[in-house]
């Protein structure tokens, strides 16, 4: 019983292999395709704007952690009285 199990888990890893190889080619392909349908400073600078955009959004979650973080102010809640005449 235990052989049987072991010949199908191997049998089973064998197809997983190949499987990762033919999607590894498959890869490689469609990189080859994008490569010669983007030219290379294009591909670089939508690099760099993927990493300014990443960027924005780091800062933009920095600032609302930090508030998040803040003593909420004491007094009045930030209201102002104003005279009326």
């Amino acid at each position: 019983m235990d052989d049987d199990r072991l010949a199908r888990l191997e049998q089973r890893f064998e197809e997983l292999e190949r499987r990762n190889s033919a999607m590894e080619r498959a890869m490689d392909k469609s990189r080859a395709a994008v490569d010669t349908m983007i030219p290379s400073q294009t591909r670089k600078h939508l690099k760099a704007a993927g990493r300014e955009q990443l960027l924005a959004v780091r800062s933009l979650l920095d600032h609302w952690v930090d508030r998040l973080g803040e003593e909420p102010e004491k007094g009045n809640g930030g209201r102002e009285n104003i005279p009326i005449d």
